[in-house]
């Protein structure tokens, strides 16, 4: 999964570079719940609902409602000042 990509795909308004794959991921993991992460990293690498509901023991509606929260915490600028290099 490209991190990078996934957070600009779902970032509104970004100022500055992001930093390199493997501290993207330590943030995410660290600002995310569990929960979050895996539905947000599976979602992003393309998993399908039928299969994230098998996985995780939880409906669609959960589901959406925990990528909808990775996505409004992704857009919180504290945490966007976690993803960016700052001069």
């Amino acid at each position: 999964m490209n991190f990078t990509q996934s957070i600009l795909d779902n970032i509104d308004r970004l100022v500055g570079t992001l930093k390199p794959e493997e501290e993207l991921q330590e943030v995410l993991k660290r600002k995310f719940t569990k929960k979050e992460y895996k539905v947000f990293v599976a979602i992003e690498s393309g998993e399908s609902f039928e299969d994230l509901e098998k996985i995780m023991k939880d409906d669609k509606k959960r589901i959406e409602e925990l990528y909808k929260n990775a996505c409004k915490k992704l857009n919180q600028e504290l945490f966007k000042k976690e993803l960016i290099y700052i001069n």
